[in-house]
Parts: structure tokens; sequence; C-alpha cells
């Protein structure tokens, strides 16, 4: 059988190609890639192997692109011979095998199938991915390559501990099977692989008969959190994240949990990137004035709190408004959700987010926070913004330990860090690199973030990987 192999991404020597930016979902003026010589539509796997074979032959540059979740232009290199393979079109769902009264079954998935695409063909059939999901324009390939992981320490929430097997068109243009152990290199590399071991054109996935969770959330004062137990906020559940308000000095503790199928026969779905026109024009005009206002900051944060400490749900079957915690649903509605109807995405509104992840040992976690929290109060001290996300809060997720080379949540590493009871993963903009073991999220920081990153990588992991 053909290995992996090396780096699809050759160093061109073709003539020079006048380029274009490859954007992400941002649009216009956010790219992904910033110079790339075209973009081909794959319209099956036997397309990609095509393409990619070709493309090893001449010695040109290729990455794959699901559907553009990016925040920087982290992408590809700037060699502007670079050939995008979009995937998004190569999306069959296909040999789902789930017995009645099976704890577990699988199903088999191409590279473009979307979270959204593929938890609603499961539901058709009482099925579903448990919790190895993450947001609902995100194709599941894509979250494999880059690592993406629902928040949760007490269950498998990456979306690589999903995968049964995963077939990857390699540098040669050739169509290799990887399966999952965890003893090999291919494995351990193919998990979090940042499309650097090639295309992932197909995928065998782990699947679960379908069921229903509540939703619950309270407010914690700033205190509760900071010197009380943040692992024991968060590991009884299925699935739970902190929402901090620093200017409110308050949480929002939002937790998930399995229900019966029988307790309520609600059907809530939750708001992910949604917005009205008129929510949109307020939100950008009092963002855009934060720039330079901390007092628009401020307004904004306790406005965004008012907003999200009701239910951000609505009932699916009517479109109402779902007004009291907990809220109940099935499972990929409540945790995900996406757009209401007559709804746009926040992006297509104009609004576009800056944003830096970063991952510290849970072990960690209070002494992390406090660390922020005195930054935060240092520039506020001194009449300065600190950060473009104070002005909506910090999403704080968490992640189950799961062994693979680059992921964010990985363990036996040479920092010597504690890594076994998960992650904590901070969305924010400011740098604590140098004083903590970070680890980046692989589309939510910058260049430069990802330099100083590789302090924190395990140099004995990236070795081997076999590339340039």
């Amino acid at each position: 059988m053909p290995s992996l192999g090396y780096l699809a991404a050759l160093a061109a020597v073709t003539t020079s190609i006048t380029a274009e930016p490859y954007n992400t979902f941002d649009g216009e003026g956010f790219p992904a890639c910033n110079n790339v010589a075209s973009v081909h539509a794959a319209t099956s796997v036997d397309d990609i192997v095509s393409v990619v074979k070709q493309a090893a032959a001449d010695g040109t540059p290729i990455r794959a692109s699901g559907k553009g979740h990016m925040w920087y232009d982290t992408m590809c290199s700037d060699n502007p011979d670079t050939i995008i393979i979009q995937t998004e079109a190569v999306n069959n769902i296909s040999n789902l095998v789930l017995e009645k009264g099976a704890e577990s079954g699988t199903v088999e998935i191409e590279a473009g199938v979307t979270f959204l695409q593929l938890a609603e063909w499961l539901h058709e059939r009482n099925a579903s991915m448990g919790y190895t999901l993450v947001n609902w324009n995100i194709t599941m390939a894509g979250a494999v390559a880059m690592g993406g992981h629902r928040s949760s320490i007490r269950e498998d929430s990456m979306v690589a501990a999903g995968v049964l097997s995963l077939d990857i068109v390699n540098g040669n243009g050739e169509l290799v099977t990887v399966e999952r152990d965890n003893d090999n290199d291919d494995w351990l590399a193919a998990s979090t692989s940042l499309g650097l071991l090639g295309v992932i054109a197909r995928m065998k996935f782990k699947v679960y008969p379908d069921f229903k969770v509540f939703a619950k959330q309270e407010i914690l004062s700033e205190d509760e959190v900071l010197e009380g137990d943040i692992y024991g906020l968060i590991a009884p559940y299925a699935t739970a994240n902190l929402w901090w308000w620093p200017y409110l000095r308050k949480f929002h503790w939002r937790y998930y949990d399995e229900i019966p199928l029988t307790l309520s026969d609600q059907e809530g779905f939750q708001n992910t990137f949604s917005i009205t026109d008129f929510e949109a024009g307020i939100a950008k005009t009092t963002l855009e004035s934060g720039k330079y206002l901390p007092s628009s900051n401020w307004f904004f944060e306790t406005t965004a709190f008012a907003l999200w400490s009701a239910p951000n749900f609505k009932e699916k079957t009517t479109w109402d408004d779902i007004t009291q915690w907990p809220v109940y649903g099935w499972n990929y509605d409540v945790l995900i959700g996406g757009l209401y109807p007559d709804q746009k995405p926040e992006w297509e509104q104009g609004l576009h987010g800056y944003t830096l992840e970063l991952a510290f040992p849970v072990v960690m976690a209070n002494e992390v926070l406090t660390r922020i929290r005195e930054a935060f109060d240092a520039s506020a001290s001194q009449g300065r913004i600190m950060a473009s996300t104070y002005r909506s809060g910090i999403n704080i997720k968490f992640g189950k330990a799961y062994f693979d080379l680059l992921g964010q949540v990985t363990y036996n590493t040479s920092d010597g860090v504690d890594w076994t009871k998960g992650a904590i993963n901070i969305n924010l903009a400011t740098t604590l690199l140098d004083e903590f073991p970070a680890r980046p999220h692989w589309t939510k920081n910058t260049r430069e973030v990802f330099g100083n990153a590789t302090q924190n990588l395990d140099p004995n992991h990236l070795a081997r990987f076999k590339v340039s």
C-alpha cells in the first residue's frame, strides 16, 4: 500500500502567474490565501485524485479547502502558483450501518460534507454523530484536519475522535487509507494533519442512535469562577462552556446533557451567527466606534450580556422564541443550531471577527484566567482598549484529552505539563504564549501567533511529519 509520503505543496518551478486571493467565509478582503493561480471545484473523489496527480507531476503547490472557515491568511504560503481544490461539491453520504438496539454504527462521508448536512441526513434516519461536532458552516474533513472540537471534558468531542478511517490523496496523487491506530504515526499525524499529508477525500465515521438533550444556563460572579473549581463546573456534563463578561465581572455558565426522548416535546434550536438587518446595523455602528471609545465596548458588552442571558433559542416547529431555561431538543439543534428563518449570518451583514484562540492545560485554568484579568485591569487603568474580543465577552471552551501529534488537546508532550485532564480553550485577543504552555487553534490565529506558538509545540511531534 502507498504511504502518506511527503507534502503535496512542492516548490513550484513554473512561470509566474497572475494570482488572486482565495477568501475565507468572510468574503472579499479576508483572504485565506493571498495568492492562488486557480480554484478547482472538484466534482468527485476521482477528480481530486486526478488533479493532485497532475500537480505532483508538474511540481505545483496544492491546498484543499471546504467552506473556507478560516479567519486569517494562514491556509497557504504566498506562492502564486498555488492551486486550491474546493471540495464542497464532493459531498456524498452513504453506507449507514446502525443496527436496531446497537450502541453505535458507522457511515461514510466525502470531503465536502458539512456538519449541518450530515446532522440532518442522520437525524432523518434516527442517528447522530454524538458530541464530535462543531459549527454548522464547516466541513467534517476540514474540522478533522484542523483539530476542531466541541466543548467537553467528559465525552469524546474532538471531531477526529469519531473517525474510524481516512482516505487521503497523498502528495503523489495516490488514494491511501489510514485506519485508526494509536500506535501508528500515520494515524497520529492524520488525526490533525493541517492538510500537510494531502487531501482528506473520504472518511468512515462513528455514529449513534439519535438523542435529545437539555441546555441550561446560569450567571456566576467572576470570583465564583476565578477562585472556584473550574474543572468541577465542566466535567460532570456531556458538554459545557463558560462565557466571560470582563467589564461586568460575570460569567455565563452553560451546560448540556442527555434526556429521555419522552421527557419533553420541545424542539429547541440555537441561534448561531444568525442576525437581523436591524441588529446588524446597531452592532456594526457600536463595534466600529468601539475601536476608539471604551464606552462603546462597555455598552455593547452590557447589551450582549442581557441578550445572551435569555435563551438564544427558538422552537423549531413554530419559530417562536423560547423564554425559559432549560431548553430541550434534538442534540444537534440544541448544541449547534444555525440560522433562524429570514436572517443572515453575521459575515453577510458586514460583521467580521478578529480572533485569537489558545489552549492551556485545565490544571492551570484558574492561574491563566487570573492572569487575563490582571492584564485587562492594567489596560483599563491606562485608558486603553485591550482587545476587540472584550466587546462581546470571551468564549471559553474545553477539550477532553485526545492523543495525536498536533491537536490542541494532545498529551505526553515534551513540555512536561499535565494535559491529561484536557484543555481550556480561550478565544480572546491577548497573548500569553511566553507565560504558559499555550497551543494555537489552527484556524483562529494570525501567522505571527503561529510563529510565536512554535515554542510550545512538541518538536518531536513536528519532526514526525516528513514535510517541508
